[in-house]
């Protein structure tokens, strides 16, 4: 006999702006139980010195976390020179000092060498696994890791401010797993002085901006039920970059049942020639939708589309 789930089947996606001190998984865990959700999840860590944009799953929505955290991210950081730490931030213990400290226009030229597509080795305390382990737990028993470059890109990288000669604020627009941490310390590394991140605040992350989003204490104060869930956005929220496509209540039907749908009338053919061209030779994945609901998330093949995560609402 199947274990009934406990909770409330509710589905969408909240926007919290995440306070200092806490997990990414603290913060989950908190918004799950004042929802009395089912199940809950987020779309991209943020480390406890961190402050900004959280996006949190519920139910259902947890389904499209993988496309939330594939999503254009934008932060603001305080970059802290003159000191390299373990953790690369605040947090850490001071493992190098240096005196210098960098003129304005040696910050500005030195950050053409960090925009694009850049190698970036992640911090020694970072979720990267190894072998099974996460690098900080390794990190955390005294292990010194080595752990490989892996490409990231950063669209856009700007000073936006300096208040005073030991620290700098930069604004970041960047791709999925590109760590800000990372960045403070190669600038650091680069300009000489060293340096880590002191503050750091996400902006956005994809459609998620500061713009929709709401502290714990003020999801606390709403208590529990209607006021809540007119927080939450649409599930299909998260998949801004994925084409929809509606579909007959029948054809929802067969996706819900794990079957396949061919698209073999008429006006789907310049639907799907469409989508071929946009595609460019990758795989193109879908929404399904019915009566503007969202089915399925899809991968077209051929003339059919094949269900890849049946979404139940």
């Amino acid at each position: 006999m199947a274990r009934k789930k406990r909770g409330r089947p509710v589905s969408g996606w909240l926007v919290v702006d995440k306070p200092e001190g806490m997990t990414s998984t603290q913060v989950v865990g908190k918004v799950r139980w004042l929802f009395q959700a089912e199940k809950a999840g987020h779309g991209g860590t943020l480390d406890p010195i961190a402050t900004g944009v959280l996006p949190i799953a519920l139910g259902e929505a947890t389904k499209t976390v993988a496309y939330a955290m594939d999503g254009t991210k934008c932060y603001h950081f305080r970059a802290r020179w003159g000191e390299e730490r373990n953790t690369d931030d605040r947090a850490g213990e001071v493992i190098d000092r240096r005196d210098r400290r960098p003129e304005t226009a040696a910050i500005e030229a030195a950050l053409a060498a960090f925009i694009g597509e850049i190698q970036q080795i992640p911090p020694q305390f970072s979720a990267i696994k190894l072998e099974g382990e996460r690098a900080y737990d390794l990190a955390r028993a005294g292990e010194v890791l080595d752990l490989e470059a892996r490409t990231v890109r950063v669209d856009r990288l700007t000073l936006i401010g300096q208040p005073d000669a030991d620290h700098a604020d930069f604004e970041v627009v960047c791709g999925k797993g590109t760590y800000m941490r990372s960045l403070a310390r190669d600038i650091g590394r680069a300009l000489g002085c060293l340096g880590h991140v002191a503050e750091l605040r996400r902006l956005s992350v994809g459609r998620f901006g500061l713009d929709r989003a709401i502290s714990l204490d003020e999801l606390a104060a709403l208590g529990q039920g209607a006021d809540l869930d007119s927080h939450l956005l649409p599930i299909e929220t998260a998949l801004d970059d994925i084409p929809a496509l509606a579909l007959t209540a029948e054809e929802a039907h067969r996706l819900r049942q794990g079957q396949t749908v061919a698209l073999l009338r008429r006006q789907d053919f310049e639907r799907l020639e469409k989508l071929i061209d946009d595609s460019a030779g990758r795989d193109v994945m879908l929404l399904a939708t019915t009566a503007r609901r969202p089915v399925a998330l899809c991968r077209l093949e051929g003339a059919e589309i094949r269900p890849v995560r049946v979404i139940n609402i």
